[in-house]
């Protein structure tokens, strides 16, 4: 085996438990995304913020270094293809976005780009899908039950907008006299019927007449239905993804003769 053939297990997540070195690697990284994200944490940036934004930064940039020069081993692309297209790919420029925060502020600390630059390091959050197992599961049964969750999403989404439009309408026509109203524009009934379908119910907007008190309990109910839909579609899925993940593995580890 190559030595970039190696390089690319190890920065890669660990296929097999006894691929120690790639798995030291993960949780370096792991620490690194999440080192990398603590100064969000705090308002002020105190001299151990700076020293642990940079260490992390060092763990990024040796990431994106060592994803460049292996590219045409862990991407579709081949040959001095795979070297230049890489920085445009999609992984690649999240990374450049997870480092530049830090990046300006090294060179230029009165700066700090209206301050906003910070949160970019939140883009790091993304890398720990590539370490996390249960993430990595969760995102590949988003991906194959795709059109079932839109559709499931569309069913919502219209629902949001008629109970919306049905309770704007009739709080309208029925408030109480004296009330203070609650649904004085459209996107106040869109907020309520959001809330009221995801059972969150924050309370500070309601139906203030009988009517709108019936129609808020059937849309908490109906609501209660449309969003257990996706739940059990996940829940489905990642059971079906975690068991072929587990043979795919064991057949790794236990190859037949």
């Amino acid at each position: 085996m190559g030595f970039r053939q190696r390089l690319t297990e190890i920065i890669e997540p660990a296929k097999t438990s006894s691929d120690v070195v790639s798995k030291v690697y993960d949780v370096l990284m792991l620490i690194a995304i999440f080192l990398g994200i603590t100064p969000l944490m705090f308002k002020e940036q105190t001299p151990a913020l700076v020293y642990i934004d940079q260490v992390s930064l060092f763990w990024f940039v040796l990431d994106y270094i060592l994803r460049w020069i292996t590219a045409d081993i862990h991407t579709r692309y081949k040959g001095w293809k795979a070297f230049v297209i890489y920085p445009f790919t999609v992984n690649a420029i999240l990374d450049i976005l997870s480092i530049l925060p830090s990046f300006i502020n090294i060179l230029n600390r009165a700066l700090k780009l209206l301050r906003l630059t910070r949160l970019l390091k939140i883009v790091r959050l993304y890398r720990v899908v590539r370490y996390f197992e249960p993430l990595q599961i969760i995102v590949a049964v988003l991906r194959k039950e795709g059109s079932v969750l839109m559709a499931v999403m569309g069913l919502a989404l219209f629902y949001i907008f008629a109970t919306a439009l049905i309770m704007f309408n009739v709080e309208f026509e029925n408030e109480l006299e004296g009330a203070e109203p609650m649904f004085n524009t459209i996107f106040d009934a869109l907020y309520w019927a959001a809330c009221t379908l995801t059972t969150v119910g924050y309370g500070d907007i309601y139906p203030v007449s009988t009517v709108g008190r019936f129609i808020s309990m059937v849309s908490a109910i109906v609501g209660v239905a449309i969003i257990a839909l996706p739940s059990g579609v996940i829940t489905a899925g990642y059971m079906d993804e975690l068991r072929l993940r587990r043979e795919k593995k064991s057949n790794k580890e236990n190859p037949t003769e």
